[in-house]
Parts: structure tokens; C-alpha cells; sequence
């Protein structure tokens, strides 16, 4: 009963730290394209 629980927690964990990490992969990407979209913008303007 003590492993299950256990596993269960460990694995609610777990699913968490892979949903922050995706988070974090999502934030990094719209980073790299906002930076992307003002480099365009301003050789538009140059």
C-alpha cells in the first residue's frame, strides 16, 4: 500500500516536472520567434 502511494506520488511528479517542462520549451520558442519578428521588422524599416 506504502509503494503504491508512493509510486503514485512520484509519478504525479513527475508528470508535473514534464509539464513545466514544456512550458519552459513553449516560452523558449516564442522567445527565439519574437526575437525573429523584430530582427524582420527592423531590416523592414532600414
Amino acid at each position: 500500500m506504502g509503494n503504491s502511494l508512493h509510486n503514485k506520488i512520484y509519478l504525479g511528479r513527475r508528470t508535473v516536472a514534464l509539464s513545466t517542462k514544456r512550458v519552459q520549451a513553449m516560452i523558449c520558442i516564442a522567445a527565439f520567434a519574437s526575437v525573429g519578428l523584430a530582427w524582420l521588422i527592423i531590416r523592414a524599416f532600414q
